[in-house]
């Protein structure tokens, strides 16, 4: 069996009820293979088996479920309020409430005014009503649905309409704008698919028109003017231009674009006009990529959301068994005063519910994760925004993260020797070093071989080229076997004294560069120094990480000692390690984990994946447009900026800071009203109102992790 994708978003899904309403009405459906829905980012992932059905009758399935999908890429949006059944109920019951009151007060008869609240509760209620009872009949569970059911109708009975109508529309109230809740915290996501531009000018067979973006086609030229935002990733064909890719990257200055450069999807191009060969669908591009994984990551509960979570669902059962003891025990003791009891037990039932409590930590997790990603830092779940706060270490690979990635050569030393005969000049060191090189793969010696280019240095004519592992290159020039490799090569293994020599190696390995020997096997005529450029923001970055709160930031490398140390000097490392293979950073990571607590591992997620899974937290640097960083990091860094390790730092930081915030004020204010309900000090109405405020203060404070 082939099976299909089918995505789409979908109107009416706030929260995890409407995902179980959407997973029991589809559940053994024809033809469906697998099901997931995304209540936070409004959207189902269905697979089917296109033999037994079809996309078109999955998407009317799911509108005769009450969730009519959005089309295209639109995400959906709330309805006016004045269209939002849930809005309108709430607003009648609220209406119905203040004219009972008001008949009340002119002294109507109380089975009107009776009739009048037992219809606003009835109207109010009939959203959270029928949640509360699919939950405890399909669902098995109590949730705080039905706490304020029972509340609302045991008030109702024992003749407190009043007080179970100010309840059933509070409550009704919030629920209402839960909805306007969800789509503020997706405004992260709407903007990431607002990037791309709806329509792309393509060239095909000498034409040029319009199409949709979706039906860009790997290996399609399109054109991008001034102004226009990138239609899909791919690499320049034609043009010059700076790009801003802030968008996408986070980063605020423009990035020059030339042919061979690559680009990405929503990034915007300044000045030039640009030709570009799509490498990826629009499905599959960058921007794709970041919305499905914060859509993902967004679904990713972190340790303390999946506690409060289960504790939830053990505490709403509890807080009903104790509402009906408090009922039943005191009157039974005391020989009377049942309906004081009933009183509070009621009171304690509402002032008991958990909801700000419960929605404390979900609603900041993804408006953490939505700035986070809109600001160029994708973090994969929330259990990783809670891990990176509590970072103490930072271990930074050298290669690519502190330096460019992009080895230069710096010298070019010929040495002198007695032997006249021996010597040679820069020209032909250089000949000699490029002849070589250019039949080798490794970084340093492409670094020669651009270098040379530059200077227009024509390579010597060799033969019979053979690579040292881990040592350097040999090749055959004229009948005499030259070499190209490290100091050791020539020491240890040719036997080549290098005595009067090492006074300009050790200086050159001193400023933190790689020197290269070339000669014969007798003899050393030149030395050629490479470094590998620290970014020009790394010193900032590393002390910026202090003034954060970390204690301790390492480098590890597969460098030699000198090289590390010159580097770790020059941008205020505290610690390195050199020499190191893959899995001896591993090691080190786990030394440092066992030493300093949680450790942070950052790298280029592909060479690096080992120490990237050992640590607390893997982060992956420079990974737009590369999958395997992507893929394997558990935050990725989507420019080559070091600083926004410290954004995202700072971050979680303030995501952990918000949410105890959060926590603390529900617990308190659930203290309060609990001790207040059972001493008989708050009345029903206060007790609602207290619990819907403080409910909202939480969603509040929650979204301010929205602000960049």
């Amino acid at each position: 069996m082939k099976s299909a994708q089918l995505d789409v978003y979908v109107s009416n899904l706030d929260c995890e009820h409407d995902a179980a309403a959407i997973e029991r009405g589809l559940d053994n459906t024809s033809g469906l293979v697998a099901l997931k829905v995304y209540p936070k980012a409004a959207k189902v992932a269905l697979t089917y088996d296109p033999a037994l059905t079809q996309p078109e009758a999955l998407k009317e399935k799911l509108e005769s479920l009450g969730f009519p999908p959005q089309t295209g890429r639109a995400m959906p949006e709330q309805p006016k309020p004045w269209r939002n059944p849930k809005v309108v109920t709430s607003v009648v019951s609220g209406i119905l409430l203040a004219v009972g009151w008001l008949l009340g007060q002119a002294g109507v008869a109380e089975p009107v005014t009776f009739g009048i609240y037992l219809a606003a509760i009835l109207i109010g209620g009939y959203f959270f009503g029928r949640e509360a009872l699919e939950e405890l009949i399909l669902e098995r569970e109590v949730g705080i649905e039905l706490l304020m059911s029972v509340a609302a109708i045991v008030a109702t009975l024992m003749g407190e309409a009043a007080e179970g109508a100010t309840l059933v529309f509070l409550y009704s109230l919030s629920e209402a704008a839960e909805g306007y809740t969800e789509e503020k915290t997706r405004s992260a996501i709407r903007a990431l698919m607002d990037l791309a531009p709806k329509l792309a000018l393509v060239r095909r067979e000498g034409r040029e028109f319009e199409i949709p973006v979706e039906e860009l086609a790997v290996g399609d030229v399109f054109i991008v003017k001034p102004g226009q935002s990138i239609a899909t990733d791919g690499v320049v064909q034609v043009g010059t231009s700076n790009v801003n890719q802030a968008p996408v990257t986070g980063e605020s200055v423009p990035v020059e674009k030339h042919p061979g450069a690559m680009v990405f999807a929503g990034t915007i191009n300044e000045e030039g006009a640009l030709e570009v060969q799509a490498t990826k669908t629009f499905a599959d591009n960058t921007i794709a990529r970041i919305i499905h994984m914060v859509e993902e990551a967004q679904e990713k509960k972190g340790k303390s959301q999946r506690f409060i979570e289960r504790f939830g669902k053990r505490y709403s059962p509890i807080v009903l068994l104790i509402g009906i003891l408090l009922a039943v025990v005191p009157p039974l003791l005391f020989n009377g005063a049942g309906e004081v009891w009933l009183t509070r037990a009621v009171v304690f039932i509402v002032a008991a519910a958990p909801c700000a409590l419960v929605i404390s930590i979900p609603i900041t997790v993804v408006a953490t994760l939505g700035t986070g990603a809109r600001n160029g830092v994708l973090v994969k779940g929330g259990v990783y925004v809670e891990d990176l706060a509590k970072v103490r270490v930072v271990a930074l690979d050298k290669t690519g993260t502190l330096t460019r990635g992009e080895p230069e050569v710096t010298d070019v030393v010929v040495l002198n020797h007695a032997d006249d005969s021996a010597a040679v000049s820069n020209q032909n060191v250089l000949e000699i070093a490029a002849g070589i090189e250019r039949l080798s793969q490794h970084p340093l010696a492409r670094a020669i071989v651009r270098y040379t280019e530059a200077q227009g240095v024509k390579p010597a004519e060799i033969v019979n080229f053979k690579s040292l592992t881990g040592a350097g290159a040999s090749a055959q020039l004229n009948g005499t076997t030259v070499y190209v490799g490290s100091p050791d090569l020539y020491h240890s293994k040719l036997g080549v004294a290098l005595h009067e020599n090492w006074d300009d190696i050790n200086r050159l390995q001193d400023e933190g560069k790689t020197v290269v020997v070339i000669g014969d096997e007798k003899t050393a005529w030149g030395l050629v120094a490479i470094r590998d450029n620290i970014r020009p923001n790394a010193r900032k970055a590393i002390a910026d990480l202090h003034e954060a709160g970390i204690k301790r930031v390492v480098m590890l490398t597969g460098d030699n000692e000198r090289t590390a140390q010159a580097i770790a000097r020059e941008v205020g490392i505290d610690d390195f390690y050199a020499n190191l293979k893959p899995e001896d950073k591993v090691t080190r990571v786990r030394e440092l984990a066992q030493q300093y607590g949680h450790v942070a591992m950052v790298g280029d997620g592909v060479n690096d994946a080992p120490a990237l899974a050992e640590a607390t937290v893997g982060v992956a640097m420079g990974a737009a447009g590369t999958d395997v960083a992507l893929e394997t990091a558990d935050v990725a860094l989507m420019a080559d900026d070091l600083e926004k390790l410290v954004y995202a730092l700072k971050l979680a930081g303030r995501n952990q800071s918000v949410v105890n915030q959060n926590l603390a004020l529900s617990a308190l204010v659930i203290g309060s009203l609990v001790i207040g309900a059972i001493l008989g000090i708050f009345t029903l109405p206060v007790a609602v109102l207290a619990h819907e405020i403080s409910e909202f203060v939480v969603i509040g404070s929650g979204l301010r992790m929205l602000r960049s």
